[in-house]
């Protein structure tokens, strides 16, 4: 029984990863400029973020989600504010050289893993998206402990899934940039995650 739940949840986790937002445009950048592991080590983060909020819908922790939700325009504008300043630092990065070995030190890890994550939890609507999706599907309040357990831990192997097959994928048209290849990405990437910014913060007007 909890293996069909783990099921749904990967189904659930993939699905609800797929469209390609901010983070998935961080992914596809990084994974361009700095390599697989990088963009992987993004896609990560966005799972832990998905995880955490499809614990609160699948567990009804509706402290956190009352909590999360009357502070959602605060956070939003945080997350906005964040957009616009990762858009920009974006744009203007430099990329390495695409015929080098790259060389990510652990800090650098972490740092990727913890900022993709904060920034993923600035949406605190996902809640609502995880809540309707687990309505739709029969997986409303109520679940047994082991069952939600294995409903959140499928979620979070599908986000991931997902970000490896996206960053797997990418790669494949690495070989066939330069530098001024890779610049152009950059430029691209930064002017894609502002206008992301942008409409966060035109959408709390």
């Amino acid at each position: 029984m909890e293996f069909t739940f783990f099921l749904k949840g990967i189904f659930i986790g993939f699905a609800m990863a797929v469209p390609v937002g901010p983070i998935g445009i961080m992914c596809i950048r990084k994974t361009l400029t700095e390599g697989r592991l990088r963009g992987l080590i993004i896609g990560l983060g966005a799972a832990t973020a998905d995880f955490f909020y499809g614990c609160v819908a699948a567990f009804g922790l509706t402290i956190i989600s009352d909590t999360l939700v009357s502070q959602r325009i605060w956070i939003r504008l945080t997350g906005g504010a964040l957009l616009l300043f990762l858009g920009v630092r974006t744009f203007r990065a430099q990329p390495s050289d695409p015929k080098s070995r790259f060389k990510i030190h652990s800090s650098g890890k972490l740092e990727s893993y913890l900022y993709t994550v904060f920034l993923t939890l600035t949406n605190p609507l996902t809640i609502f998206a995880f809540l309707a999706v687990f309505a739709a599907l029969g997986l409303g309040s109520g679940l047994a402990y082991f069952s939600a357990s294995a409903l959140v831990a499928g979620v979070f192997f599908g986000s991931c899934l997902w970000f490896l097959l996206l960053s797997s994928g990418t790669i494949l048209f690495r070989n066939k940039l330069d530098l001024v290849g890779l610049r152009w990405v950059n430029r691209i990437a930064g002017v894609l995650i502002i206008i992301s910014g942008l409409i966060v913060m035109v959408s709390l007007i």
